[in-house]
């Protein structure tokens, strides 16, 4: 058993936020504290004796947030918008949510020499043109102005910059950058409007709404897909941080092995569904039709065409490397995503 620590999420609610205070409440006795403006994930985790949560808004409540802050060991903020569509249509949205929401909590974890572990993102790398992304020696390679998809990431990476320079002042840090993690509690594939949910449950619902699936570009574009699972174990490890050896590093987290087309990703899918009698019909009958980036975008997008992470920083550092296939991350979710549908399909009123 790790020794005990306080903990404090904000935007536990999300995907990452979630998972992780699970695994932390289930395999530990370190305690969390989190807000968050929705609690639907965690609502079977409130009851747990070592876990403090607020329902509101992280800039609504500055002096709540500031108070835990000072009681914590480590502040982990994972709130923001993050989804590509969102990017193009609501670009100030994303900046506030990702800089303003952020940079004052960095402040004043900088001015009380809190450790802060920080979400970066693959997206700092953008067009980085490397076979494989690494962490301290890879460009940051970003578009035009007018093409505000790159708002999320510029926006990240300026944290990322201000984050290391308080690092030179004391601020004890560590920064993470997932590549496409994918589970079951990511998104519901109840979301309507294409591209307002990331892939996977994008395309599941689709088919299960008997919706055409859309590939941007023609879905040719690869990205490295990596488990929740996996993640959450190396985010267990840089908390843990034995022997020191997270402080003052930036670690890729991705599952290269798991370099897949999206046009890939939408046949596995489909052929995963087809394994369930009561929906293979559906994923029979499933269309896959290609678009442009601006018919499904906008002219503000602008798409990359390969993200492979080194990982060898955080396997050497802390002894963490991915275990879970594409195909086995799949099979969970589609799994997880129809049981949903069969349930909600029983609770309905005949």
């Amino acid at each position: 058993m790790v020794y005990s620590m306080n903990i404090f999420i904000l935007g536990i609610n999300g995907f990452i936020g979630n998972e992780l205070t699970d695994r932390i409440l289930n395999t530990t006795d370190w305690r969390v504290c989190g807000i968050d403006i929705h609690q639907n994930k965690i609502e079977s985790l409130l009851k747990h004796t070592n876990f403090t949560f607020k329902l509101g808004d992280i800039n609504q409540e500055k002096n709540w947030v500031y108070q835990k802050i000072s009681e914590a060991d480590i502040i982990i903020p994972l709130a923001a918008i993050a989804t590509p569509k969102s990017y193009v249509e609501n670009p100030l949205g994303v900046y506030q949510s990702v800089f303003e929401t952020n940079i004052w909590l960095i402040k004043e974890c900088a001015r009380l020499k809190k450790r802060l572990i920080f979400p970066s993102t693959s997206e700092v790398y953008g067009m980085c043109t490397d076979d494989e992304f690494k962490e301290t020696e890879s460009n940051c390679v970003l578009g035009p102005i007018e093409k505000e998809r790159w708002i999320y990431s510029c926006s990240k990476q300026l944290l990322d910059r201000v984050i290391w320079a308080y690092g030179h002042k004391g601020l004890p840090f560590t920064l993470f950058r997932p590549f496409n993690w994918i589970g079951a509690s990511q998104d519901s594939v109840d979301f309507q409007t294409a591209g307002n949910v990331r892939v996977l449950p994008q395309f599941i619902g689709n088919i299960l709404r008997s919706e055409p699936i859309y590939l941007v570009g023609g879905g040719e574009q690869r990205r490295s897909f990596t488990d929740i699972e996996d993640g959450i174990d190396a985010l267990m490890k840089i908390i843990e941080n034995k022997d020191g050896k997270a402080h003052g590093k930036i670690f890729n987290i991705g599952n290269k092995t798991n370099n897949y087309a999206i046009r890939e990703i939408a046949d596995i899918i489909i052929q995963s569904l087809k394994h369930y009698p009561d929906f293979a019909k559906l994923a029979e009958q499933a269309q896959v039709k290609a678009v442009t980036e601006k018919e499904f975008y906008g002219n503000g997008y602008q798409d990359v065409q390969q993200r492979i992470p080194d990982v060898s920083e955080i396997e050497q550092c802390l002894g963490w490397s991915p275990k879970v296939t594409l195909e086995e991350s799949i099979n969970k979710i589609v799994a997880h995503h129809l049981n949903t549908v069969r349930q909600k399909r029983i609770a309905e009123p005949v």
